[in-house]
C-alpha cells in the first residue's frame, strides 16, 4: 500500500494561502491586511525564484532526470501554475473589492491616471521630470533585433502604441523605477482626505513624452523573475566561499523562473514578448494590474494607529536584563525567554557582558542569519579587543543571507575573531551560543544560550522563538563539542547523550523516541507525541509518525508551513491531528514533546522535520530538564492546541478550515502567550522571587 503524501511544494503553497486569508479576514486591521498581501507577494517571489525555478530545470533537463525521481515534475509544475493563477485571482478580488473600498472608508484614496484633477496631473508631471527621467530607460522593441536585459524583479510597463507616420503598430518598453523611488507617492488631497498614487501610473501619465511622434494604445506591466538557486549545496571540493561569491554575481543575470504580466494584455503583444525574451509557456504567470506587491510593506500609514494592530510592547525578562550579577542567575537555574513576547535585551546581554567581564576567556557563536546593524557582533569586536578569544562560524550558504554574512565575517575576520565558514555539501543550522568563565578558585565554568531562532535582533521583533539560557553541565560539555566538532570538523571521540545533533544522533535519536511510544501503545500503555515545527516533509519520519498512529500513538501538532503528511486517514493516520497557526508573529519555535509514562520528554529544536534538516544540515536539538520552564512551554503549547481563533486543520484537499471548536471562549494563542508572559513577568523581581500576590 502506497502511504499518502503532499509533494512538498503543493503544500507549500497551501501555507501561502493562509497567509492570503490573513489579507481577506475583516476582524484583522486595514493595514494589516496590506501588509499580509506583501507577505503573501514576498513568499510567492522567492518561492518562484527557488523552488519553481528548479522544477523548471528539471523539466528541461527530461526524461533522463525524471526516471530518477518519485514525482513528475512537469505535472508538478503545472499543478503549481495551476494553483498560483487562482490565488493570483482571489489577490487581485481581495485587493480591489475588499481592501481598495475599505481604505477609501477611511479617506485613503488610490488614484489611477485618468482619476486625476488637473492640480495632481501637474503634480505627477513634475515629479517624473524631476525625480524619475533618468530612471525609466525608453526602448523601442523591434522584432528579431537585439532584446534589451530584462533585470531580475525589476517593474516593466510594455507599451502598445502606433507610428503617427507609418501608422504601423509598434511596441515598447519603459522601466518602472521603483528601486530607487518609493512605490506609493502621495497627492496633493483635497481635506480630509489622502490620495495616493503607485509609481506605476506616474510612467503610465508620462509615456507619451517619452515616445513624441506615436499615438499611445495602452500599456501593461510585466516582471521577469530569475533563477535564485545557487547550486553550491552538493560541492565537496575547491573554495566554497568563492564559489558562493561567484554564484551571488549570477544570481542577478539566471534564467527566466518566471514572467508575470498583466491579464489584460493582448495575445499578440504577449507572443512578441514571449518570442523577443525567449520565454516558454511554463514561464508565463498571469496577474493583475501591478507586480511586485510586497512594496505594501512600505504603504503609508499617516498616523493611524487604528487601522494597525494594538500595541504589544516586548517585555522586559526582568530577572536575566536586571539582574546584578547574570552569570549567577544563569547558574542558579535555568531561565527560558521566548521571543518576540520578551524582550531580546536577555540576549544581547549575554554577549556584552562577556565583552566586558575581565574573567571571561572565550566566546564562540553560530551565525545562521546577521543583523545589517548587530550589537551581537559589536560585543564579539569589542570583546577580541579585550584580549578574549573569540571565534564565529559562519554559514554562508543561508539562502538571501549570503552577501549580509559573508560582509559580516570579513568584518569580524579584520578585528580578530576567529571566523570559520560553512562545509561543502552540509549547511550549519544550529542556534549555539557559548561564554567559558574563569570563577573563583580557577575553576572554569561554561554557560550557553541555546535557541529555535537566529541571533537576529530584528527578526527577534516578529518571529515567535524559544530560548534557553543554562549552565547546567550535561548540556554546556555538549555544545562545547559541537564548537570543537565546527571549528576542527573531527568526529567527537564521545558520543551526544543529551542533544540530539545533525550528522551524528538526530535522526535516530527522533525515531528511538517515536519507537518508544509505540512499544508503549502497542502494550496497552498511553502513547502520545506533541510536536511544533515549521515544516513536516521527510517521507521517513511521516511514515514512522503513520506507524505510530496505527498503533494507537496520539498526535498533535502545530505545523506552520509544508506539511507532506496526510492526517486523518482510517487505517493509517487517524490518530493524527494537524493545525497551522498562522497571525501577527512568524510561528518559528519547534518543539518536540514525547509522553513516555508521564515523563514527558521535551526538546527544543534548530530542526525541521525535512530530509535536509535531519540528514544534511548540523543540527541541534536539546532537551528541556528544569521544570518550571517545562511546565511554561507546556502552557504555551496548550495555548496552541487549543487555538480557535488563527488556527486552521491541516487535510488532504488544503481547504485550510479555521478551527472552531464551540467553546464559549475564543483563544488567540498568540495574544493569549503574550499575556501569560506579562504575568509571569509581573509576578517576579528582578531577583527571581515571587511578589507577595505572584502565584
Amino acid at each position: 500500500m502506497k502511504l499518502p503524501y503532499i509533494h512538498r511544494d503543493v503544500s507549500w503553497l497551501s501555507f501561502n494561502y493562509r497567509v492570503l486569508q490573513e489579507a481577506k479576514d475583516p476582524t484583522v486591521p486595514l493595514f494589516e491586511r496590506l501588509k499580509f498581501l506583501a507577505i503573501y507577494s514576498s513568499n510567492l517571489d522567492e518561492f518562484f525564484r527557488v523552488r519553481v525555478a528548479n522544477h523548471r530545470n528539471l523539466v528541461r533537463v527530461g526524461k533522463k532526470t525524471k526516471k530518477k525521481l518519485d514525482y513528475d515534475p512537469k505535472a508538478t509544475l503545472k499543478e503549481i501554475l495551476s494553483v498560483v493563477n487562482e490565488q493570483q485571482e482571489e489577490f487581485s478580488a481581495i485587493f480591489e473589492k475588499q481592501i481598495t473600498p475599505e481604505l477609501q472608508d477611511h479617506g485613503i484614496i488610490l488614484k489611477r491616471r485618468l482619476d486625476l484633477n488637473k492640480e495632481q496631473q501637474r503634480f505627477v508631471e513634475n515629479y517624473f521630470h524631476q525625480y524619475m527621467l533618468p530612471y525609466v530607460q525608453p526602448v523601442l522593441l523591434v522584432r528579431n533585433k537585439i532584446r534589451p536585459f530584462l533585470n531580475n524583479a525589476a517593474l516593466y510597463l510594455t507599451i502598445l502604441m502606433t507610428d503617427n507616420e507609418s501608422g504601423k503598430e509598434q511596441y515598447a518598453l519603459v522601466k518602472i523605477p521603483s528601486d530607487h523611488l518609493p512605490r506609493f507617492i502621495v497627492l496633493p488631497s483635497p481635506r480630509n482626505q489622502k490620495h495616493i498614487i503607485m509609481l506605476d501610473d506616474i510612467v503610465r501619465h508620462n509615456v507619451s513624452f517619452m515616445f513624441p511622434g506615436y499615438e499611445i494604445s495602452d500599456t501593461f506591466s510585466i516582471k521577469l523573475t530569475r533563477d535564485a538557486e545557487l547550486y553550491i549545496d552538493d560541492e565537496f571540493s575547491g573554495d566554497l566561499i568563492e564559489k558562493i561569491k561567484v554564484s551571488l554575481d549570477r544570481r542577478h543575470v539566471g534564467p527566466a523562473s518566471r514572467f508575470v504580466y498583466d491579464r489584460e494584455i493582448p495575445t499578440r503583444l504577449l507572443e512578441f514578448l514571449r518570442e523577443t525574451f525567449e520565454l516558454e509557456k511554463l514561464d508565463l504567470l498571469v496577474e493583475g494590474r501591478y507586480h511586485n506587491n510586497f512594496a505594501f510593506f512600505k504603504f503609508p500609514d499617516f498616523d493611524m494607529a487604528h487601522l494597525k494592530n494594538p500595541e504589544m510592547p516586548p517585555l522586559s525578562h526582568r530577572i536575566l536584563e536586571e539582574s546584578e550579577n547574570f552569570w549567577d542567575i544563569i547558574e542558579e537555574k535555568d531561565r527560558f525567554v521566548h521571543f518576540p513576547y520578551h524582550s531580546y535585551e536577555s540576549v544581547v546581554r549575554f554577549f556584552e557582558e562577556a565583552a566586558n567581564d575581565s574573567k571571561v576567556t572565550h566566546i564562540k557563536i553560530i551565525q545562521y542569519r546577521v543583523a545589517s546593524v548587530s550589537r551581537i557582533m559589536e560585543a564579539l569586536i569589542k570583546a577580541v579587543k579585550a584580549g578574549k578569544q573569540v571565534s564565529a562560524f559562519i554559514e554562508v550558504k543561508a539562502r538571501f543571507d549570503e552577501e549580509a554574512n559573508l560582509e559580516w565575517g570579513e568584518k569580524l575576520e579584520k578585528a580578530g575573531v576567529v571566523v570559520n565558514y560553512s562545509f561543502p555539501g552540509v549547511k550549519v543550522h544550529s542556534k549555539l551560543a557559548l561564554v567559558r568563565r574563569q570563577e573563583e578558585l580557577g575553576e572554569a565554568k561554561i554557560y550557553t544560550y541555546l535557541s529555535t531562532g537566529n541571533f537576529h535582533e530584528n527578526t527577534a521583533k516578529i518571529y515567535s522563538d524559544f530560548g534557553l539560557f543554562t549552565a547546567d553541565p550535561r548540556i554546556t560539555s555538549e555544545v562545547a563539542r559541537v564548537f570543537a566538532f565546527l571549528e576542527t570538523v573531527k568526529v567527537p571521540t564521545q558520543d551526544f547523550e543529551h542533544l540530539l545533533v545533525g550528522q551524528f544522533n538526530l535522526r535516530s535519536g527522533l525515531e528511538a523516541m517515536i519507537d518508544r511510544e509505540i512499544a508503549h501503545a502497542k502494550a496497552g500503555k498511553k502513547a502520545q507525541i506533541i510536536l511544533k515545527i515549521n515544516s513536516l516533509q521527510d517521507p521517513q519520519m511521516i511514515e514512522k509518525l503513520y506507524e505510530a498512529s496505527a498503533a494507537g500513538v496520539k498526535i498533535r501538532a502545530v505545523v506552520r508551513g509544508i506539511c507532506s503528511l496526510v492526517p486523518g486517514i482510517k487505517g493509517v493516520s487517524e490518530n493524527i491531528e494537524i493545525v497551522s497557526i498562522v497571525d501577527r508573529f512568524l510561528e518559528h519555535a519547534r518543539v518536540f514533546i514525547f509522553y513516555n509514562h508521564g515523563e514527558n520528554n521535551m526538546y527544543l529544536s534548530s530542526a525541521d522535520w525535512m530530509t535536509r534538516n535531519l540528514s544534511y544540515r548540523v543540527e541541534t536539538t536539546f532537551p528541556i530538564y528544569d521544570e518550571e520552564v517545562r511546565q511554561m512551554i507546556l502552557y504555551v503549547m496548550d495555548l496552541q492546541l487549543t487555538d480557535n481563533v488563527k488556527a486552521r486543520f491541516i487535510d488532504e484537499k488544503h481547504n485550510n478550515i479555521y478551527k472552531k471548536d464551540g467553546a464559549d471562549m475564543a483563544i488567540r494563542s498568540q495574544v493569549e502567550t503574550y499575556y501569560y508572559i506579562k504575568r509571569l513577568e509581573e509576578a517576579r523581581t528582578p531577583e527571581g522571587e515571587e511578589t507577595e500576590d505572584g502565584e
